[in-house]
């Protein structure tokens, strides 16, 4: 008997050690595992910012698609501009057809501003604005990292903002250089056109098909016609002028301007030379503007459907 419960005792105690183990070793455990979930634990100051961050992402996300419809609009409102600007001018050109024929009392104005742009060039486009007319502006590139009127400034971006503001872009070759070899031959002049009309393209995004040529187009002489069968081939068409205030000269006053002008007014489809860097011009422009409309003219940009554009 003796024997008999030292058995069990010994039994009894080495269960009670084996209990003892499991217990530490599933202590052990739970308290690692726990130890990890401590340790990924977030805390609510984290918590707080994950939040914030996700509602940044989602405001932002629903900016961006704001945006894009918004972009998307804009490029369809182009697409309308460019529509409605193509409209006018077939009713343009419809209307000068009959007035040609004398079958309309109708009038249209051409404004045209050349050798720009220059630092003025900004302050034109605000009167058109104001006025709700457009015109032509016949550009040329040289020299134009500075303005001629404001040489701390560039006239470069003002390309775009002739453009944009829904004037016609014209050429008016690249450097103007009448009596530095633009007309020593046929190759230099188209030299001068091609590079400027790059520059527009470079500028504006568009690729101008009317050209002036600097001084007019008897200051080509006996090189006219090859010129104008370059011009022929890339699609170009070319506009003289029926009307100045003079400013292309020396102008002594705005009386003179105007005596010049309304001297010259004459048809019922006029074209109209001026510059936008001359302060004279530039002082009676809102008057020269409600005189054409108070007289009937209708005042448009050129287009190259015009008959007023030689093709």
């Amino acid at each position: 008997m003796a024997k008999s419960k030292r058995k069990v005792r010994k039994g009894n105690l080495a269960f009670f050690i084996l209990s003892l183990i499991l217990i530490v070793l599933l202590s052990y455990v739970s308290y690692n595992n726990f130890s990890k979930l401590d340790r990924y634990k977030i805390s609510k100051e984290d918590k707080n910012k994950y939040n914030n961050l996700n509602k940044e992402y989602k405001e932002l996300t629903k900016t961006n698609k704001k945006i894009k419809n918004e972009l998307n609009e804009l490029k369809d409102m182009d697409k309308k501009i460019v529509t409605v600007k193509d409209d006018v001018f077939k009713l343009a050109s419809k209307v000068e057809k009959k007035i040609q024929d004398k079958e309309s009392d109708a009038k249209i104005a051409y404004l045209t501003f050349d050798d720009g742009p220059y630092y003025m060039t900004d302050s034109v486009l605000k009167v058109l604005k104001d006025k709700q007319v457009k015109a032509t502006f016949f550009t040329i590139g040289a020299g134009k990292e500075r303005c001629f009127d404001k040489k701390s400034v560039s006239c470069m971006e003002t390309y775009k903002r002739i453009y944009d503001s829904g004037n016609t872009i014209a050429n008016h070759t690249y450097s103007h250089s009448i009596f530095n070899g633009l007309y020593a031959n046929v190759n230099n002049f188209m030299e001068q056109v091609i590079k400027q009309e790059n520059l527009i393209k470079e500028k504006t995004g568009y690729t101008t098909n009317i050209i002036r040529f600097p001084g007019g187009s008897v200051t080509a002489g006996r090189l006219k016609d090859g010129i104008v069968e370059k011009l022929r081939e890339r699609g170009y068409g070319w506009v003289d002028w029926t009307a100045e205030d003079g400013d292309g000269r020396d102008l002594e006053s705005k009386e003179q301007a105007w005596r010049l002008l309304k001297n010259d007014l004459n048809d019922n489809i006029e074209v109209i030379l001026m510059h936008d860097y001359n302060d004279i011009t530039f002082s009676i422009l809102p008057e020269v503007i409600d005189y054409l409309e108070s007289n009937g003219y209708i005042l448009l940009p050129l287009f190259y459907e015009s008959v007023m554009v030689n093709k």
